[in-house]
């Protein structure tokens, strides 16, 4: 059983729900975006709104934050940039015939997938459309980018001349039940992947590796090689639909609306642990320090061990389902559509976990040492019988 916790500050600013919650790349900020149609932008070091984002004509659907800009996506079928220090509106980029559900920064690009049926790459300080990605029988609900230098060999190069000009990659998940690989320079599709046989929910990529995970209503998880196009393992233990996705150290996580979390090792696709407790789905999840953090339609948080499947405490305050959660400094930020942001103070939970997995690496070090004392000593004595044989 886990503790009760109760949050250090709750922020109740916005006048709707909050439907996303991102984290500058230094750590320094935070920003939500609304039900309310506005961006709220937060400073981790005292908790306090520092900016407040006026401009879309219906709610946001999602938001992304750099160290200098904003960017956030509307039901209005537009995506802004923002200016963090003056809240100015750098760009409106208009294109989308219907919500926009999904935005992602790489380099120069600024992606969008939209109910429209397509995905867009728009010039990131222009308000200029690049690029758009049209083969999707349904909308897009995901995103993610990889470059193919770090996928393909030179070999496999040479044989897309045409794309040399830029080898950048859009992976789409669509609630048509495919994926599609896309060159950015061209919009032409590299890869459909087919086997899915619901909504697409959720991507990860695993680029170094050439892997690209997919989670869906069909309740199961697929892994695909992103440069062949073939379907390497299916994950069917679930019984809803897989709503997100954590990857850490091989070790992929599956939040699903059938109230359980599950941890897959990749590399077999045995699924070693599941998470219970949830008493609704499960809609957000993150890793940290060894411990799983996850967020519910039963709008409580909740803290596992990563290892051994125990909660270990419950975040309760919330009215709502918990939409996002973010982690920085040991603290546990959750945004809600009961359109709070709560901090909780989770250093606590932390430092018992470091000082657990200090002692579980102390033992394992002992047993291995004498794993290998009694290697050696079986090595001596099949020298020694070897000798005695003459052998």
């Amino acid at each position: 059983m886990g503790n009760s916790g109760s949050a250090v500050k709750v922020c109740t600013d916005h006048q709707g729900g909050i439907n996303w919650l991102s984290l500058s790349p230094d750590g320094q900020r935070l920003l939500t975006g609304s039900e309310d149609g506005t961006a709220r932008l937060w400073s981790t070091a005292d908790s306090q709104c520092h900016g407040h984002f006026q401009g879309h004509e219906s709610y946001i659907t999602f938001c992304h934050l750099e160290n200098e800009a904003a960017f956030t996506c509307s039901a209005d079928h537009t995506i802004r940039k923002w200016d963090v220090v003056t809240g100015q509106c750098l760009a409106i980029y208009r294109g989308h015939t219907s919500i926009v559900n999904r935005i992602l920064v790489a380099k120069d690009y600024l992606f969008s997938g939209s109910y429209d049926r397509t995905a867009r790459c728009w010039s990131v300080d222009k308000e200029k459309q690049i690029q758009e990605f049209r083969g999707h029988r349904n909308c897009v609900l995901t995103l993610a980018h990889y470059s193919s230098r770090d996928v393909l060999e030179d070999e496999e190069e040479e044989e897309e001349e045409e794309e040399k000009v830029s080898r950048d990659l859009l992976v789409t998940g669509s609630t048509d039940c495919t994926v599609k690989v896309w060159w950015v320079s061209s919009g032409r599709c590299y890869q459909t992947l087919l086997g899915h046989t619901g909504a697409v929910l959720c991507l990860i990529l695993d680029a170094p590796n050439r892997e690209l995970f997919s989670g869906s209503t069909d309740y199961t998880i697929r892994t695909w090689n992103i440069v062949t196009g073939e379907q390497l393992k299916v994950f069917k233990e679930h019984q809803g639909s897989v709503i997100c996705l954590e990857l850490v150290n091989r070790h992929l996580y599956s939040g699903s609306a059938d109230r359980t979390v599950k941890c897959w090792f990749v590399d077999t696709g045995e699924r070693i642990q599941t998470y219970k407790a949830h008493k609704h789905s499960v809609s957000t999840l993150k890793y940290h320090a060894g411990i799983l953090f996850t967020g519910s339609g039963d709008a409580c948080a909740r803290a596992f061990n990563s290892r051994n499947g125990v909660l270990q405490k419950i975040f309760r305050g919330h009215k709502f389902i918990i939409n996002c959660i973010q982690i920085h400094n040991e603290v546990l930020y959750t945004a809600s559509h009961d359109g709070t942001l709560r901090i909780w103070d989770i250093r606590g939970i932390c430092k018992r976990n470091k000082r657990r997995l200090k002692k579980e690496r102390s033992v394992q070090g002992r047993s291995s040492q004498k794993g290998s004392l009694s290697r050696l000593f079986n090595n001596k004595v099949g020298c020694m019988v070897q000798q005695e044989n003459g052998e």
